[in-house]
């Protein structure tokens, strides 16, 4: 299903960089904004950096994909060397399939992972790699996203017909 994720946790910060190992991945594609920082909060930038080595430390590679432009991105990630794509089109697949080419990785070496439906998860989903639905970071949001929020209730509810979201501590 195009909104309906592979796997949902609390937080991107959950991911255990063993696990994602032994399932073959090689790279983990994130969100920037209420996924990795908080939108609102650049404080929130430690623990990223912190995610960061971590999955480095297992030889999985972080690599932002955000709607932002390079300018708000790069003020960000490039303190920590991160990579990322910025303008990524999101819902269209573009910024993955791009990255997916330039790393020469294969769609099952990835996860998408975002706190939005209706940019995150379908980009993702129309990649073809595993995506991950988290938590917003915080509850609040920049005037364009609190527009997709609005839709993202009446998907939610349709997702929960057939099989209620739930996030959970860690991958299942």
């Amino acid at each position: 299903m195009l909104f309906r994720p592979r796997y949902t946790i609390d937080t991107i910060y959950h991911l255990d960089p063993k696990q994602l190992k032994k399932m073959g991945i090689k790279a983990v594609f994130s969100d920037l904004d209420n996924t990795l920082l908080a939108w609102n909060k650049a404080d929130t930038a430690v623990e990223m950096k912190q995610l960061n080595e971590r999955l480095a430390k297992d030889g999985i590679r972080l690599v932002v994909i955000s709607n932002n432009n390079a300018e708000r991105i790069g003020k960000v990630l490039n303190p920590y060397h991160i990579s990322f794509i910025a303008k990524a089109r999101k819902p269209l697949p573009i910024g993955i399939n791009k990255e997916l080419k330039d790393l020469n990785l294969k769609k099952d070496q990835v996860l998408m992972v975002g706190d939005q439906l209706i940019t995150d998860i379908q980009a993702g989903n129309l990649a073809g790699v595993a995506t991950v639905l988290v938590k917003p970071l915080v509850e609040t949001d920049k005037w364009n996203t609190r527009i997709n929020r609005f839709f993202e209730k009446f998907i939610f509810f349709f997702l929960n017909l057939r099989k209620p979201v739930v996030f959970k501590e860690k991958l299942e």
